[in-house]
């Protein structure tokens, strides 16, 4: 059996499609356990915040059962030694920007598909990050939730073998929909959880 670093991206989009699923309120269990661990186990850096992001933070809307998180630092850090915490709770590095000192990371992608639990960690410097605005509006906005359930539930019968040309596709509704979260909360990010 291929291990997945060995795999082209043809072969990991056939082992990991898009398949979303029903809102599951274990999503915030999952999260919670996840943040508990990173927090005692971050030792190299100071954590400035971290969030629940993404579908899975949303209630009531559809979600690929993979929970996103957003780890954000404070100050100088250095990413070969965070990455070496994470990597002691079996985070996976899929992404790293050396200049934007950001990494992306996963856990629960295995050679044999999806495990029970899937998790997506987002590691950047302590910021202004649209995906809080957008979670945020979508939650206080339940109808602009729905449309984007609608449009990824069309998007997943196009794209179920194309994780790039489904996130695209989805691009500028976030966007739009970041900014007008951005206008909404006045351009300061005050959580409403």
């Amino acid at each position: 059996m291929k291990k997945l670093e060995e795999m082209s991206l043809h072969e990991l989009w056939q082992l990991f499609p898009i398949v979303l699923k029903a809102p599951n309120p274990n999503y915030q269990l999952w999260y919670a356990d996840e943040k508990q661990k990173i927090v005692q186990h971050l030792h190299s850096a100071a954590i400035y915040r971290i969030n629940h992001i993404g579908s899975t933070s949303v209630p009531e809307l559809i979600a690929k059962p993979t929970v996103d998180i957003l780890l954000e630092l404070v100050g100088s850090y250095d990413l070969d030694s965070v990455i070496s915490d994470l990597q002691s709770l079996k985070w996976l590095v899929m992404a790293r920007n050396n200049r934007l000192k950001t990494i992306d990371l996963n856990k629960g992608y295995l050679p044999t598909g999806f495990a029970e639990k899937v998790y997506h960690l987002h590691v950047k410097p302590a910021g202004d990050w649209g995906e809080l605005y957008f979670r945020d509006y979508l939650i206080v906005n339940p109808e602009i939730a729905k449309q984007y359930g609608e449009l990824k539930l069309k998007l997943e019968q196009k794209y179920k073998y194309n994780r790039d040309a489904y996130t695209a596709a989805k691009t500028d509704f976030v966007t739009r929909y970041t900014q007008k979260g951005r206008e909404a909360f006045n351009g300061s990010y005050r959580p409403v959880k």
